[in-house]
């Protein structure tokens, strides 16, 4: 009998309610959420604004969860210093819109964080195949970043199995995340297919009986 792999799930506060943020993260963590998903866009790199460096620090306080944060921005590398300080345990820049992935992936371990790198539903796992090696956590995106909300896109599962099967092969200490339309009906799926980190905002802080009914209905699916 096969040992169901352990999953993390990091809830995105995009989907929380602004008004009262803190109680939220708090009402989570008590939960069971594994660590808390910042998503940060800047309106170019994707067609949203969301959070900058002060609600890091807000929260910084509220939680000992660690504090992943996943830049959909242009040219990550001038802001990486700010969420660093803030108080980011794992920075998340994107293949897409990082110029010299490489030479960010060295700044964000010189700030003593976690590096992260994610990918785009278009973006073959190919892409990140100079940079595996280097990095603790890759992200899939299986929806187009920007918005929370959207429809799971079946077609990202292939990635996150060669992902899974690369990470594997090589003997590599790195973690597998997905990002975009988890719920109820796709997490099996998901995990099938190698996530072990599973990103989820709408399917928690949008669930008919709030977080803890979101939650439960996850882990659910999970046996």
């Amino acid at each position: 009998m096969s040992v169901r792999p352990q999953i993390k799930l990091a809830p995105s506060i995009l989907a929380a309610d602004m008004g009262r943020l803190a109680d939220a993260v708090r009402e989570v963590a008590e939960l069971g959420a594994d660590r808390i998903h910042i998503d940060v866009m800047d309106g170019i790199f994707v067609p949203n604004i969301t959070f900058g460096p002060i609600v890091v620090k807000w929260l910084r306080p509220v939680t000992r969860l660690p504090l992943e944060v996943h830049l959909m921005i242009d040219r990550p590398e001038r802001y990486l210093e700010d969420f660093a300080k803030a108080g980011a345990d794992t920075l998340i820049v994107h293949q897409e819109g990082a110029l010299h992935l490489n030479r960010t992936i060295q700044a964000i371990r010189a700030l003593g964080k976690k590096a992260g790198v994610a990918i785009n539903p278009a973006t073959p796992a190919g892409a990140l195949e100079e940079v595996l090696a280097d990095i603790d956590l890759v992200l899939a995106m299986t929806v187009n970043p920007g918005f929370g909300g959207q429809a799971f896109i079946a077609s990202t599962l292939g990635k996150i199995a060669k992902l899974r099967r690369t990470i594997d092969d090589s003997g590599l200490d790195c973690e597998l995340e997905v990002d975009g339309g988890v719920d109820a009906d796709t997490i099996g799926a998901v995990v099938d297919a190698g996530a072990r980190v599973l990103v989820a905002g709408s399917a928690i802080f949008g669930a008919p009986g709030g977080p803890r009914a979101g939650i439960a209905a996850l882990h659910s699916r999970l046996g």
